[in-house]
């Protein structure tokens, strides 16, 4: 088995498996723990509050085997939206810990500037990344991706491969060793989003 999408009660799950399709890339939906343990590659999607989030992937028996094949086995692992924030430490949303595999935080967007923008986050934006970084492989253009948060993760250049302004810069891509993640949605963002999740798929 090759890539699993992580199926916790969460997510545009369909978009993405629909973008891998696209791609020529197997991959399935599941809440399993059979199935995640045979995963090569994982991809956490997520739309929704991060408390719930957590909540679901202890009460469905996930946080063990994905403890397991992230921190152990070492695989291949991408957050993405609200997956991408489970990685971190701690979220101020509803003061919860994280699955603590990146240490960063998630924090709740507080604008000092007048006219303060508008939360949620939503829309196109232009990021700045790191050119020779993989997963940003292949952009003959500007990438644009398409966000949609009320939370982001901040900035730290120690684990950040992407970041964009939005009132502030923020972490828009992050990774530490083999764990990586995404604020906005590949999934919903056109060519950008197919190339970004082909350099994921086809990463050995």
């Amino acid at each position: 088995m090759s890539i699993v999408i992580v199926n916790y009660g969460l997510g545009n799950l369909a978009a993405i498996k629909n973008m891998l399709c696209k791609l020529g890339r197997e991959s399935i939906i599941t809440s399993d723990v059979d199935m995640i343990s045979k995963a090569n590659k994982i991809i956490i999607p997520g739309v929704g509050a991060f408390g719930k989030g957590m909540e679901n992937i202890k009460n469905m028996g996930l946080l063990d085997v994905l403890n397991q094949k992230a921190l152990k086995e070492k695989i291949p692992v991408l957050g993405i939206c609200l997956g991408m924030q489970l990685l971190t430490s701690h979220s101020e949303e509803g003061n919860v810990n994280g699955l603590n595999w990146i240490p960063m935080q998630s924090k709740k967007f507080v604008f000092d500037t007048v006219p303060k923008p508008t939360v949620p986050h939503m829309g196109w934006a232009d990021i700045e990344y790191k050119s020779s970084h993989w997963l940003f492989k292949g952009y003959a253009e500007q990438p644009r991706f398409y966000f949609a948060h009320s939370y982001y993760i901040n900035y730290d250049p120690a684990f950040a491969i992407a970041s964009v302004v939005y009132g502030f810069r923020f972490s828009c891509a992050i990774e530490y060793e083999n764990i990586l993640g995404v604020q906005f949605h590949p999934e919903k963002s056109h060519k950008f989003g197919l190339t970004l999740l082909h350099n994921f798929a086809t990463r050995s």
